[in-house]
């Protein structure tokens, strides 16, 4: 799984006009299911966007978490993020989930930010959005399971034998 983390200070989702999400201070995370994703990636995903210390303390300094702060989270799916533009002018997406397990892990992903204790919404799956954010800092992060599995995350470490 691959997640854009956008610290805002407000963000919101609409479509069709309509808003399907909104909140103040948190995080907006755009997140995308890969094809060899599955239950672990979302649940080291939800910790790890959960616990990062992002957020300033009193000294100004990044320092807390989103748990830690009380913010809220809106998750948004988005493919687009296994997009892969090496060769042409068209991105292959061959490397996204299919819809319907996407959208099984994105609900998982977020039922679990959920279970932490944080106010999580979510965009509408597969329909045609408009994201509007305050980006706060700016801060932007990139978190990919993928990632953390090849470095031998402690996540996915192997089992000692």
């Amino acid at each position: 799984m691959r997640a854009v983390l956008q610290r805002v200070s407000r963000a919101r989702v609409s479509v069709g006009g309509e808003t399907v999400a909104a909140m103040g201070p948190g995080l907006l995370v755009l997140l995308g299911v890969g094809r060899d994703d599955d239950e672990r990636q979302a649940e080291w995903l939800a910790n790890k966007v959960c616990g990062l210390r992002i957020f300033e303390d009193a000294d100004g300094k990044m320092n807390l978490s989103l748990e830690q702060t009380g913010g809220e989270m809106i998750v948004v799916s988005q493919f687009t993020l296994f997009g892969d533009c090496r060769k042409g002018r068209r991105p292959s997406y061959a490397r996204a989930m299919e819809p319907q397990r996407a959208r099984q892990l994105v609900d998982h992903f977020a039922s679990l930010v959920r279970r932490q204790g944080i106010a999580c919404s979510q965009g509408v799956f597969g329909a045609h959005m408009q994201v509007e954010l305050v980006n706060d800092g700016p801060v932007t992060l990139l978190v990919d399971s993928q990632l953390a599995r090849r470095q031998g995350g402690q996540a996915f470490a192997e089992p000692a034998t």
